[in-house]
C-alpha cells in the first residue's frame, strides 16, 4: 500500500467583495497548531494533511481541514477560495510574507513574484526510496497534463477572462525551473542537476525546484505539482487517487528487469500541458498513448482503464471510477466559474467558489456502500506531511 498526503493552497477574499486580501497573518495567528503554513503571498494559506491508506481518510482530512479554516477566517470577514487564480485581485508588488526568503525572491524574481496570486493542490505518494521517485518522474510525466484538466479553475485574471481553463498554469510557466522534470538514471544524477541549478545563482535552494513532479527532499515520497487548487475536496480526491495508481504502477514497472526506456523527447509533454490549461474538460487534450488530439472524456476515461489494477490494487477502483464520471459530467471548475460569472457577475463566481470550497462533509459515493473499498475508512496521520512552500521549502 502506497500512503497518500496532500497540500493545499487558499486565496483569502473578502466575504463581501470578493476581492483578493492579504490577511493571511490574521488567519494563521488565531489558527493553534500545525497544519497550516504561509506562502510567498500574504494572500495565501496552506494546509497539510496526514499521511493515509485510503481515499476515504484523505476526504475527511482535508474536508476537516477546509472547515477549520473557514470557520476561523469568517468572523474575520473573509472567505476562504480554493481555485488556481481568483477573479477579483489587484497586484500589489512586493506584498510578501514577512520571512527573509521571501523577501529574497520577491526582490530576485520580480514581476513574476509579484504576479504569483496563484494556488494549488499538491499529492504526495509514498516510493521505496529517491531512487525509484527520481526514476518514476520519466514513467507517470506522460499522464500529468489529463490531471491538470480535472483540477483547472483558473480561467480569471486581474478581472479578465483569459480564455484559459488554468491560467495558474501559465503564469507558473515563466519560473526558471518549471514543467516537465526530464529523466534521470537516479538520485545521484537528479540531486547533481539540482547542484548545478543552485550554484548557477538561478535559484536559491531545492524548494525552488518547481517540476510538474518531483521527489521529496525530505520524506521517500513523490510529489504531484502540476494541479490547480480544486474547489470541490472530492476533486483532490480523485487526482490523488490517480496519482497514487500512476505511481504504484511506474514502481511495478521499476522493480522488473527491463523496464521501459524514454526516448527523452519530452517536448510534447510541454504542449500537452498547454493544451490542458487551455481546454480543462472543455475541450481536446493529447492522448499519452497516441500523442495526437482526443476529447478529454476519452482521454481520461482511457487512463482510468489503462491503470485499473493499480487502482484495484489500492482499493481505489470505486471511488475513481464514481468521482471521474462526476467530473465529466459536472465539467471544470472553470467552465463553472465562467457560467456563473456570465450570469451575475465574477463577484458571484468568487461566491460560488468560497461555497464549493467548503462544501459538506460527505464521503466519496463508493465508500459509502458495503465493500466500497474493502478497507477501512482511513489511518490516522502517522507522521506530517513532507514540508511544503509554505513551510519554507517551496514557493
Amino acid at each position: 500500500m502506497l500512503r497518500i498526503g496532500a497540500e493545499e493552497e487558499f486565496h483569502l477574499v473578502e466575504a463581501g467583495s470578493g476581492r483578493l486580501v492579504p490577511r493571511a497573518g490574521d488567519v494563521l495567528g488565531r489558527l493553534a497548531g500545525p497544519g497550516f503554513a504561509p506562502e510567498l503571498q500574504r494572500s495565501v494559506v496552506e494546509s497539510n494533511s496526514g499521511v493515509h491508506d485510503t481515499l476515504d481518510g484523505l476526504l475527511a482530512d482535508l474536508t476537516a481541514s477546509r472547515h477549520r479554516l473557514a470557520a476561523t477566517a469568517s468572523p474575520l470577514g473573509l472567505a476562504v477560495v480554493a481555485a488556481g487564480t481568483v477573479p477579483l485581485a489587484v497586484l500589489t508588488p512586493g506584498d510578501v510574507t514577512d520571512d527573509p526568503r521571501y523577501r529574497a525572491m520577491a526582490e530576485r524574481y520580480r514581476r513574476v513574484a509579484d504576479e504569483q496570486l496563484v494556488c494549488s493542490a499538491q499529492v504526495h505518494v509514498d516510493v521505496p526510496d529517491r531512487d525509484t521517485a527520481v526514476r518514476a518522474m520519466c514513467l507517470v510525466a506522460p499522464w500529468l497534463p489529463p490531471l491538470l484538466a480535472l483540477s483547472a479553475s483558473s480561467p480569471f485574471w486581474l478581472g479578465a477572462d483569459t480564455g484559459y481553463a488554468s491560467w495558474r498554469t501559465m503564469l507558473w510557466q515563466r519560473w526558471p525551473t518549471a514543467g516537465p522534470a526530464g529523466c534521470h538514471s537516479g538520485a545521484a544524477s537528479y540531486d547533481a542537476l539540482l547542484g548545478d541549478l543552485i550554484r548557477s545563482g538561478v535559484i536559491s535552494d531545492p524548494g525552488m525546484v518547481y517540476y510538474d513532479v518531483r521527489p521529496s527532499a525530505h520524506l521517500p515520497t513523490l510529489e504531484l505539482r502540476i494541479c490547480d487548487a480544486c474547489p470541490r475536496v472530492t476533486t483532490v480526491v480523485l487526482v490523488a487517487g490517480l496519482f497514487r495508481a500512476l505511481v504504484h504502477d511506474a514502481c511495478a514497472l521499476l522493480a522488473r528487469r527491463d523496464p521501459p526506456g524514454c526516448d527523452g523527447h519530452h517536448e510534447w509533454l510541454r504542449a500537452a500541458t498547454w493544451q490542458a490549461a487551455r481546454s480543462g474538460l472543455e475541450g481536446p487534450l493529447v492522448d499519452p498513448v497516441t500523442r495526437r488530439a482526443a476529447p478529454a472524456r476519452t482521454v481520461l476515461t482511457g487512463m482510468r482503464a489503462r491503470f485499473r489494477p493499480a487502482l484495484e490494487a489500492s482499493g481505489d477502483w470505486d471511488t475513481v471510477r464514481e468521482l471521474l464520471d462526476a467530473a465529466l459530467a459536472d465539467g471544470s471548475a472553470a467552465r463553472r466559474l465562467r457560467c456563473r460569472a456570465e450570469q451575475l457577475g465574477q463577484a458571484a463566481a468568487v461566491r460560488l467558489l468560497a461555497a464549493e470550497t467548503r462544501g459538506a462533509a460527505a464521503r466519496p459515493a463508493a465508500a459509502a456502500r458495503p465493500g466500497g473499498h474493502g478497507r477501512s475508512a482511513g489511518a490516522a496521520a502517522s507522521r506530517p506531511l513532507a514540508p511544503g512552500p509554505g513551510t519554507g521549502r517551496g514557493t
